[in-house]
């Protein structure tokens, strides 16, 4: 059988460089819908029928697979006469048969067809080493009219599998990407949900994982955090986000090459999307500032974060092992005067003075609930006297807030 070689290596290049799936998968789902369409046309029931494709010539050659039997694994005739169903691997052309095994490992009975088996005294006498359970493999005729409706049978079921292993290829690709930052451009909106195109596949940006107040426009390229990849039957869905945590972690370590080697590390953030993030870095090198990295000369890297988060604010602080100290530290800017902690219950009583109260609980309660985030602690806001100005819990829910 001979394939219009100048349209088929064209195509063939074209799946090749431009979609990315490799030569070998590519030839391997042609031999198989070749193996498929030849059978359709002239295979018989049982027969296991496998396909050699050559690229170059455009040309393919057809066997049929024989199994090597002895009469341990024939079952005995049906007494009722009828037909046995069909075994898995008689559905199957131009895969590997496992029908000689059993769930538990062991010899599975057939019945004998003649299409799909070989007694093994027959066999050897084809290949004297042959053993039962071996396959033999025997070429079978090159039909010259493999005509119009056995090449679009083929065709139909190489479009269909290329794009299986498409599917494959694009999910594998981004499913490495999963928790990464990638970058697309704002391919279409329907209601509050964006489309992104990113190259080789569309995700999605939900609605709930975008910052309130930003508005995104169809053409325009933006960078997004990689949620999840999944598959689907008509492809990888992949789901984006700009509020997540981690968005601003990644977008950190895109700027600060401290980061990237591991010699600084982000211990932990807290964030409210478009308003505010606290991060909390350490160093384990000495003589590396960790705030100072993320800062960077001039301030330039931090500014580069918050530009592509479109001016939200950044508390940087440094990690404290002693929760005392990182407590005091994630209420920054304010200036905390002593933190009481207990560390079975995580709650934490922290003084201030009556001039760094407002600092210390933030607009709205804003300051203290990225604390309680960022440690895990719930936390009491108290002033010099020992009156509870605001008290949040660890997850951020405030208890109690007194103007």
């Amino acid at each position: 059988m001979t394939l219009d070689l100048k349209n088929f290596q064209s195509a063939l290049e074209e799946v090749l460089t431009e979609r990315g799936i490799p030569r070998e998968k590519i030839l391997e789902t042609i031999e198989m819908a070749l193996a498929a369409a030849y059978k359709k046309d002239y295979g018989k029931r049982g027969q296991i029928i496998k396909a050699k494709f050559n690229s170059t010539k455009g040309k393919a050659e057809f066997y049929q697979v024989k199994i090597v039997v002895d009469e341990s694994l024939l079952k005995e005739e049906m007494e009722d006469g009828g037909e046995e169903t069909p075994t898995f691997a008689e559905s199957e052309v131009g895969v590997p048969t496992t029908e000689g095994v059993g769930i538990d490992g062991e010899p599975k009975k057939v019945r004998f067809n003649p299409e799909r088996h070989i007694m093994i005294k027959e066999a050897k006498k084809i290949k004297a080493d042959v053993n039962a359970g071996d396959e033999l493999i025997f070429p079978l005729e090159t039909k010259e009219e493999y005509g119009r409706i056995a090449a679009q049978t083929a065709k139909q079921v190489i479009i269909q599998r290329i794009r299986e292993a498409e599917r494959e290829s694009i999910y594998t690709e981004y499913a490495s990407k999963q928790g990464d930052i990638v970058s697309g451009l704002v391919q279409r909106i329907e209601g509050k949900n964006v489309f992104m195109d990113l190259g080789r596949a569309t995700a999605l940006l939900p609605k709930e994982e975008q910052v309130r107040g930003e508005r995104y426009r169809i053409g325009e390229r933006i960078k997004a955090y990689l949620l999840l990849a999944e598959k689907n039957p008509r492809g990888p869905g992949l789901y984006l986000s700009r509020s997540h945590p981690k968005f601003v972690s990644e977008l950190f370590k895109t700027e600060v090459p401290e980061i990237q080697s591991g010699v600084v590390e982000v211990r932990a953030i807290a964030r409210e999307a478009g308003l505010r993030t606290k991060i909390a870095v350490s160093s384990k090198e000495d003589g590396v500032d960790p705030v100072g990295s993320l800062v960077g000369q001039k301030g330039i890297r931090v500014g580069t974060v918050i530009s592509e988060l479109g001016g939200e604010k950044i508390d940087i602080i440094e990690w404290r092992e002693n929760p005392e100290e990182f407590i005091a530290k994630s209420l920054s800017p304010a200036k905390v005067l002593e933190v009481e902690i207990s560390p079975e219950r995580k709650e934490a009583q922290v003084k201030v003075a009556e001039d760094q109260l407002s600092l210390a609980i933030g607009k709205a309660g804003q300051n203290v609930r990225l604390a309680a985030k960022l440690t895990g602690y719930k936390i009491d806001i108290r002033s010099r006297t020992g009156e509870t100005v605001a008290s949040v819990s660890e997850e951020g829910e405030e208890i109690q807030k007194h103007e």
